[in-house]
């Protein structure tokens, strides 16, 4: 395209070639210095003044430099460099220094109390080992034991050696024992951060796989569907008059005597809570995907035989090895229980859909108002089963079809935290302050630990959640109320503080370790014994006060002095829920990681009109 003048004519200046030349002669003159000097010779003295003037001038002129991108007085640049010199010495070159300097670590804020509990409570777990023990194991008096545990059971791979002992005796629960690990793993799964400022993490983790690996053991943990499962090693009988876990008296290291192993083909409750166990510790070690894999597996297997329809006897009945010490009042609370954290674990639908089926808490009488259903312990999972869906209501709110159940569990959580404070007068206290949850029976610190734990953890949860409190009928209540509670519950655990229970139940700790080994009644002279225990069984709580609030440091009354495993895994919950070192609150999220979205479903269509 060729440009063009719409208004007419030409866009050149000059029309002729002649005029182009004689402006580009000039153009040339004025660039030309010898053409320069033969014009000025043809000016008079005055022209030459004006054409010398600036060249005079030139001698004064300020100096520039260009730097490219802008011209500026060479003056002024030497001016601005030493000023940003004389800067850098002033200002610069001491940041310089105190950013080399070795940074001084930020002192943690000291530990409170709870956290000082929290790392004793933890050794009674090593203490109470059984099998081949780790180096690392930090109990100078222990070694190892039961090493022959079911290892003539054709059916046993690996026997039945590991797990822990459950109190003062050589007995190896497995239902308290999964409880327990369940209780731990929650711990873990509410609280890693905590966990991990105090140093604990990993020791946490340990404790909690040495009890998974041996849950794995005791049923077929790599088959899809089992037909039993192992529920107990060892047995004490009352009256015994033959050597047995009770009659005797020796250091698991020195045991002697025969071990029954007991399994059960019907166990539904039992089952459950191996099931719960396994998924819960499934969630605490997803960093080790396989072993995560492998004990959501075994979780799976051990779901579906607690469901099969044709065995659903609970597992102690007709075992009186079992049901003299820890009978179950039967399963639909641990079904309740297990499918929370079969769902969490796995994220697979049909667990809540079971979950929040409504004919659930209706056979396990949720949301009937019994005292007795809002106490956690071995035996009654519900309080921690609905607190545990209650937090799926609030921080992830399904709707329909979950939303009717979910309700449910959340308003009788509410109704459990009211029964906790003492204005309600649901249950007796002690004059002490000490919440009576087993109607002032023997053995009374294990269900007021549970508590404090799930007043705790409902409190972070209304935190987490923004809600300053709840509901008791027409009074509200702040959260810091179910904290107060929580914190007024008193524990006695060993060698924590100057006084503490010196005679505990405990046939490892009250037998010297002087390499002598004590016969079956041998080591009754150790039973029986006046003077202090010569083992700490450091971070063992013991069964506690009466209702009188009386204590005697005696170590043939267990009632008082021997600890057990549930009630210190709910002494661990409840101290690492209050500690302030490791930070507040809990891991909101990390629990949901394998739960699907969920976006609510649209109600059912309504049924067709008819007249």
């Amino acid at each position: 395209m060729q440009n063009g003048n719409f208004w007419g004519g030409t866009f050149e200046i000059h029309g002729d070639a002649a005029a182009a030349y004689d402006d580009e002669n000039s153009r040339n003159l004025d660039l030309d210095p010898r053409a320069l000097s033969r014009r000025r010779s043809e000016l008079d003295e005055t022209q030459q003044s004006w054409l010398l003037g600036p060249q005079i001038a030139k001698k004064n002129k300020a100096k520039y430099v260009d730097l490219g991108c802008f011209v500026c007085k060479k003056k002024l640049l030497w001016w601005t460099l030493g000023t940003i010199f004389v800067a850098f010495l002033i200002v610069g070159l001491p940041i310089i220094i105190v950013k080399s300097l070795p940074k001084k670590v930020a002192t943690p804020p000291p530990p409170d109390e709870y956290s000082k509990a929290l790392h004793k409570a933890l050794l009674f777990f090593n203490a109470q080992r059984s099998g081949k023990l780790p180096k690392n194991n930090g109990i100078p008096w222990r070694g190892n034991s039961g090493l022959s545990d079911g290892v003539n059971q054709t059916d046993l791979h690996h026997g039945l050696v590991g797990g822990y002992y459950d109190a003062g005796d050589n007995i190896k629960f497995h239902f308290p024992m999964a409880f327990s690990m369940s209780m731990l793993s929650w711990s873990v799964v509410e609280y890693s951060s905590k966990y991990k400022a105090l140093g604990e993490y990993e020791h946490i983790r340990d404790i909690i796989k040495w009890g998974t690996d041996y849950l794995l053991l005791t049923f077929n943990s790599s088959a899809a569907t089992i037909d039993k499962i192992y529920a107990q090693v060892g047995v004490a009988r009352r009256g015994a008059t033959s050597p047995d876990d009770h009659y005797c008296w020796e250091r698991p290291e020195d045991m002697d005597y025969p071990r029954p192993i007991i399994a059960v083909s019907s166990a539904p409750d039992l089952a459950a809570e191996v099931a719960a166990a396994l998924a819960s510790a499934s969630i605490v070690f997803r960093d080790d995907r396989a072993y995560s894999s492998r004990l959501l597996r075994g979780a799976s297997a051990a779901y579906k035989f607690a469901r099969n329809l044709g065995h659903r006897t609970p597992y102690s009945r007709g075992n009186p090895e079992i049901a003299d010490f820890y009978n179950s009042s039967g399963y639909w609370d641990e079904y309740m229980w297990s499918a929370a954290w079969m769902y969490l674990a796995s994220g697979n639908g049909s667990y809540a859909a079971f979950g929040t089926d409504p004919r659930l808490p209706k056979n396990a009488n949720a949301f009937r108002s019994v005292p007795d259903l809002s106490v956690l312990s071995w035996d009654n999972k519900l309080p921690a089963a609905m607190l545990l869906w209650t937090r799926l209501r609030i921080f992830l709110s399904p709707g329909y079809p979950y939303e009717e159940s979910l309700r449910g569990y959340f308003n009788a959580t509410g109704l459990n935290m009211c029964a906790y404070l003492r204005q309600f007068n649901v249950f007796n206290w002690t004059r002490g302050g000490m919440i009576e949850l087993n109607h002032g029976r023997p053995q009374p610190l294990q269900y007021a630990v549970n508590a404090a734990f799930l007043a705790s953890l409902y409190a972070d949860y209304m935190d987490a959640s923004s809600v300053p409190g709840w509901y008791c009928g027409p009074f509200y209540f702040s959260s810091d109320l179910l904290r107060s509670f929580a914190t007024s519950q008193m524990s006695y655990v060993v060698g924590y503080g100057q006084k503490y229970p010196r005679h505990v139940h405990h046939r490892g700790a009250s037998t010297p370790h002087n390499g002598v080994k004590y016969s079956c009644t041998g080591g009754w002279k150790w039973r029986d014994a006046g003077a202090a225990n010569p083992n700490t069984i450091t971070g063992a709580m013991v069964g506690g006060p009466n209702r009188y609030d009386g204590f005697s440091d005696v170590r043939t009354n267990y009632n008082y002095t021997e600890p057990t495993l549930a009630g210190n895994a709910g002494l661990v919950t409840a101290l690492v829920s209050l500690t302030s070192s490791g930070g507040p609150g809990i891991d909101k999220n990390a629990i949901f990681a394998a739960v699907p979205p969920l976006f609510p479903a649209g109600p059912p269509p309504t049924p067709p009109w008819r007249p």
